[in-house]
């Protein structure tokens, strides 16, 4: 009788390394504590529950590291991207999620899966005996950590997470904001109509910056400091890193003209993003926020468009933990002092959805493979998830270690030679490179 594997956390992570090893014909256990014990940022007991964006970001696999990784992971048969594509927005070149169908369909079909099950439970130890993946996220439980610091000999490293607020889309003001993709990206009317664009003037840009600053904001508790990952800074840290930061970030006035009065250039752009396939909510993109929830009403308030805003929901914070994956993993993603424990998804140092579904991905194979007799090695360096995996699993500078998004800098170098010399070119080398050595790394699996 084949061996179990368990899965500890059913969220990208754990919810794809679940239906690889499935489908690989190893019967899996999911231990997944919610919906008995609640986080701060989850609202339901679904499996892959969306609790930030709803974006999984650029959807060019030709051009892009984060749309390779994409493609791998369609061909590799993985159950996230298939159902993040069939409830997509519309979101110009982006990938972007109708959040709670996407989860309730990821939960439906492991659910009905035969060779998976799901138990409503904490894990609080570290299991010595047995096949575990450990893909807990972002939102580790307490007594978790622990036993991984325990084990460990080392506390876990920790940033803070914020999340971004929802508007109801019938409260924005459409005679002053207007839809429209950057450059009017996209396919179709849909996508190149993706965006609601509020437009500030330069005094209104300045008064959003002052509240901004003085807003009433989330304390940390003694001993803790603000490590945030870059990728996800809340908008009034933008803001104290210099006055014309946001003008340059989430709030560039480019490749946008305002219908309703075309001949003025607006001194900043706010966007919101569709987050529901009905339309009927927005979030605004970029404006992740550890402001108390009064003083984000009253400050968001102040984009013109948003004067009467009802919000969905607000925005906060939350603590992230992760492990020092370059000291303490091997390349196959086994705990070097435990090896029958894996560790996935973003505790093993990646950040964003689809790179910790991509762990997670990975993980569930070589779980499977070595409960079945064999081994299996990580994708080659030149793929976007042997990039990922080489670089937490030992690529990294151990001493400096912080999470990390799937970019071209992690990938071994293009030969320059043969005419490459544009940079949409090189990327296109690198993608070539990697889907071919992508496919070869799938065959040889049989």
């Amino acid at each position: 009788m084949t061996e179990v594997l368990h899965i500890i956390g059913g969220g990208m992570a754990g919810a794809e390394a679940a239906w690889q090893a499935a489908g690989l014909g190893v019967p899996v256990v999911i231990h997944e504590m919610r919906p008995k014990v609640g986080t701060f940022a989850h609202r339901t007991g679904m499996l892959a529950e969306m609790v930030c964006s709803n974006s999984f970001r650029s959807d060019d696999d030709e051009r892009n590291a984060v749309g390779l990784l994409h493609w791998e992971m369609r061909a590799a048969g993985g159950l996230i991207m298939e159902m993040a594509t069939v409830h997509r927005l519309p979101a110009g070149g982006a990938l972007a999620v109708d959040r709670d169908p996407f989860a309730e369909a990821v939960t439906a079909r492991l659910r009905a899966h035969p060779l998976v099950s799901v138990v409503e439970e904490e894990v609080e130890a570290l299991p010595e005996d047995g096949h575990w993946i450990v893909a807990t996220g972002p939102l580790t439980g307490a007594r978790l950590a622990e036993s991984i610091r325990d084990l460990t000999g080392a506390e876990s490293l920790a940033f803070f997470d914020a999340i971004a607020p929802i508007v109801h889309a019938d409260t924005i003001d459409m005679g002053v904001a207007w839809k429209q993709s950057r450059y009017d990206k996209g396919e179709t009317e849909a996508e190149r109509t993706a965006y609601v664009n509020c437009p500030m003037t330069r005094d209104q840009y300045e008064a959003l910056v002052d509240a901004l600053l003085a807003a009433d904001k989330t304390e940390f508790r003694p001993g803790e400091t603000a490590g945030y990952f870059d990728g996800c800074l809340p908008i009034e840290v933008m803001a104290e890193r210099g006055r014309e930061t946001l003008r340059f970030g989430p709030m560039k006035p480019v490749g946008l003209t305002n219908p309703h009065d075309p001949a003025v250039k607006p001194y900043a752009v706010v966007q919101l993003r569709q987050d529901n396939a009905l339309g009927t909510l927005f979030n605004i993109v970029g404006f992740q926020t550890k402001m108390k929830h009064g003083a984000q009403v009253s400050v968001f308030r102040m984009i013109p468009g948003l004067e009467n805003a009802a919000f969905a929901r607000l925005g906060g914070i939350h603590r992230n933990t992760f492990l020092n994956s370059p000291r303490l993993l091997d390349d196959r993603m086994r705990l070097r002092l435990r090896p029958n424990l894996r560790f996935a998804g973003q505790v093993t140092g990646v950040e964003g959805y689809v790179e910790s579904a991509a762990m997670g991905l990975l993980a569930g194979r070589m779980a499977a493979a070595q409960i079945l007799g064999r081994d299996l090695a990580p994708p080659p360096p030149e793929t976007a998830m042997g990039a990922l995996v080489s670089h937490i699993t030992g690529g990294a500078d151990a001493r400096t270690f912080q999470p990390m998004n799937v970019n071209f800098g992690l990938f071994p170098p293009i030969d320059a030679r043969g005419g490459r010399r544009g940079r949409a070119d090189r990327y296109k080398a690198y993608t070539d490179r990697a889907k071919a050595a992508f496919s070869q790394w799938l065959a040889a699996q049989g």
